[in-house]
């Protein structure tokens, strides 16, 4: 067996495979920031599953090349230029970096590509040439460029591949010029945007005019240009299928660019909305977050990751401040695991070691199952009982040991879950922990507790055990 993964160009599960069958090489993008703003939580749940699937594709045997675009021109963010009197790019370069960071602070690996809209204008232009020479695309009397719908279907070609739509309620001639639209609505679209007065510096020369692209025909020129007309996998949330995605779809097959019988992308992956406290996310109910608001209320990328990992990607999750205390007990018990298992393998932790066998082979079985995560916990859960149960009666022993940890290194790598350089103990911990021990023992509880609190400062809490101290990660 194989992975199989829900698409939702079928709406079926499919087992998986790049569009060469005999190639270990997926090519896939996943639709990136718009940066007018912080992103929030739920954007990061879209990015998180980009990432997650991206690391289990390559345990998996696979190579990737990842894109993942940069929106850094639409209709927000000019409006938002306009307001502040900055430059494009001054504007966009703040929210752009801080994305950056908050996507590190996840753990997310750093795509091969990461494209900017504004860097990518000649291909654009270039295709919404290819599609006017096809008679798909046509200019309005304002010196705008629309793609025709009618037209795209009157080549063959079918709108609604991934989104169902009713052609015969569509209305001739009707145009929409903004960069998204109801889903209700199904219209001419904008590929070129004519220069207008609130437009101010923001514009580029083309053949049409001063102007500058619609925000769909972005990432048809983009993905296109570093993955080719035909490629493996295509991600994004549930809110673009339509019509982002549709109109991706007409755009890039529309300029017939692809090998006969082979489609702009194989495999079509959305990831299900966020709820936050059990309900949509907005400012005025005050349950919306950005990963900023996360982490400047004491909760870590590590964290928020692992909660966010929990539910099945394609399940609408409901994201709480409980969650986030749960997910930090979990991974405490996790770490605390992996720590004595460390303790007993001794050398041989840090050796190269051969995984441990079942728990990575139970896992694999559930993830195969469209990254089924819930069920692959519960084997990582049921695992730590019998190997916590081992530890308690001695009856690992140091290879044993250092194959189980082996094991979870290698699946928390997966999750992307792996503690940050730098978790080690540093030496002003440990010389407090030895300061704070030597005071308990000399029954200076005053001093004791002050060396705990400055622990507590520097992110540790200390234990005490038979053994001796032990210090944990707050």
């Amino acid at each position: 067996m194989g992975l199989s993964l829900y698409n939702t160009l079928s709406r079926q599960l499919e087992p998986f495979s790049p569009l060469d069958p005999t190639s270990k090489h997926v090519r896939m993008y996943c639709c990136g920031p718009t940066i007018h703003d912080y992103a929030h939580i739920g954007n990061f749940r879209t990015f998180v599953l980009a990432d997650f699937l991206r690391r289990y594709l390559e345990f998996r045997g696979y190579t990737t090349t990842h894109v993942m675009n940069i929106t850094d021109v639409e209709d927000k963010i000019i409006r938002r230029v306009r307001e502040t009197g900055a430059t494009l790019r001054t504007y966009t370069a703040v929210y752009e970096s801080a994305f950056l960071e908050d996507h590190r602070a996840l753990n997310c690996l750093a795509p091969h590509h990461l494209p900017r809209a504004t860097e990518s204008i000649p291909g654009i232009v270039e295709l919404i040439g290819r599609l006017e020479q096809r008679g798909i695309a046509y200019r309005a009397g304002d010196g705008s460029v629309y793609f025709s719908i009618t037209k795209y279907c009157g080549c063959g070609h079918r709108y609604g591949q991934l989104f169902p739509v009713n052609l015969e309620e569509m209305r001739p001639g009707e145009r929409v010029s903004s960069d998204e639209y109801a889903k209700e609505s199904v219209a001419d679209f904008a590929l070129w945007k004519a220069r207008v007065p609130e437009d101010g510096d923001v514009f580029w020369e083309s053949p049409w005019g001063q102007g500058r692209p619609g925000w769909h025909i972005e990432c048809s020129a983009m993905s296109m240009g570093l993955l080719g007309p035909s490629f493996d996998l295509h991600l994004g949330g549930e809110d673009l299928v339509f019509p982002h995605h549709e109109d991706e779809i007409a755009q890039s097959e529309g300029a017939g660019l692809q090998s006969a019988g082979q489609p702009f992308v194989k495999h079509w992956v959305h990831g299900a909305f966020l709820l936050v406290e059990g309900r949509k996310m907005s400012k005025s109910l005050g349950n919306y977050y950005t990963l900023r608001d996360l982490l400047a209320r004491g909760f870590s990328g590590r964290e928020i990751r692992y909660l966010l990992l929990t539910a099945h990607y394609r399940d609408s999750f409901n994201f709480t401040t409980e969650g986030l205390l749960g997910a930090r007990t979990a991974l405490e018990r996790l770490d605390e695991c992996a720590r004595k298992l460390a303790e007993i393998a001794g050398p041989l932790a840090t050796a190269e070691v051969a995984p441990q066998a079942a728990l990575l082979d139970a896992c694999t079985a559930r993830l195969d199952e469209d990254l089924n995560v819930s069920a692959a916990w519960a084997e990582v859960f049921d695992w730590v009982r019998e190997t916590n149960r081992k530890l308690a009666t001695g009856t690992l022993g140091p290879e044993h040991a250092a194959e189980a940890l082996a094991a979870w290194n290698t699946l928390s790598a997966v999750f992307g879950l792996r503690p940050p350089p730098g978790s080690e103990v540093p030496e002003a911990a440990r010389r407090l922990a030895d300061e704070r021990d030597a005071a308990r023992k000399a029954k200076d509880f005053k001093r004791s507790d002050a060396l705990r609190a400055e622990l507590l400062a520097l992110g540790w809490t200390v234990e005490d055990t038979p053994k001796g101290w032990k210090l944990k990660p707050r």
